[in-house]
């Protein structure tokens, strides 16, 4: 039995090779691994924990501005509904934080909402809104000592993550 060689493009492989000769080897190892490409249209570049770490600092920024903003009507609508632990330094009146949930509230959910969208402001944004949010349950600890410390680990996460996100290629 002789043993011939198939034309090119006449057996089930890929087909003729135009351009540089590369050995058979060397294409079909090129050709196993897909090379990464741009980002399509409303994609991040970068690997997935550096994204998910920006989106999941979104959806906690939703989740905690929309508790802000449900703290903030609770506190306006009615003012006896915390009590105040112990003398602190940092006192206001509870119908003046109702206001101050409810405004930083409203803040940090469109910026969640603008990191959720990629839109290139809400970065930044987040970054400034997340310290206000930290400074601003500092303040609110004699009211909520349990929720004001998660809030603050939240806000720490959130400023962390933003921060350390890559650069967006747009």
């Amino acid at each position: 039995m002789s043993q011939t060689t198939p034309e090119p493009g006449s057996g089930p492989g890929p087909g003729p090779r135009t351009g540089p000769e590369v050995s058979d080897a060397a294409w079909s190892a090129d050709h196993r691994t897909p090379r990464p490409g741009p980002a399509a249209p409303g994609q991040r570049p970068g690997g997935g924990w550096a994204t998910g770490g920006m989106m999941f600092a979104g959806v906690l920024m939703l989740v905690s501005g929309v508790l802000g903003i449900l703290n903030g009507i609770a506190g306006i609508a009615k003012d006896d509904v915390y009590g105040r632990i112990g003398d602190y330094t940092y006192s206001f009146n509870l119908t003046a934080w109702g206001w101050i949930h409810l405004i930083i509230g409203i803040l940090v959910v469109l910026t969640g909402w603008g990191l959720l969208k990629g839109a290139d402001w809400a970065r930044g944004a987040g970054i400034g809104l997340a310290a206000l949010y930290i400074v601003e349950y500092f303040m609110f600890l004699p009211y909520a000592p349990v929720w004001s410390v998660v809030s603050i680990g939240i806000g720490v996460f959130v400023v962390w993550s933003l921060a350390t996100a890559p650069a967006q290629n747009r």
